[in-house]
């Protein structure tokens, strides 16, 4: 299981997502990012630093 906290990458943002894959997290992230951080597009850069904050849960 893979896990990505959104304050890793927006300060003061508590919102958490876990998946199977970084595809998973990265779905939820966008629509979390347009309907609660108002981007209407993520940008590419921002994607870069979301997939380097995902981390990979012990089992």
């Amino acid at each position: 299981m893979k896990e990505f906290c959104c304050g890793d990458v927006v300060a003061g943002c508590s919102a958490r997502f876990t998946g199977a894959t970084n595809e998973e997290i990265l779905a939820a992230v966008a629509h979390h990012a347009k309907h609660d951080h108002g981007l209407q597009e993520v940008p590419a850069a921002l994607v870069e630093r979301v997939v380097a904050a995902i981390k990979t849960q012990a089992a």
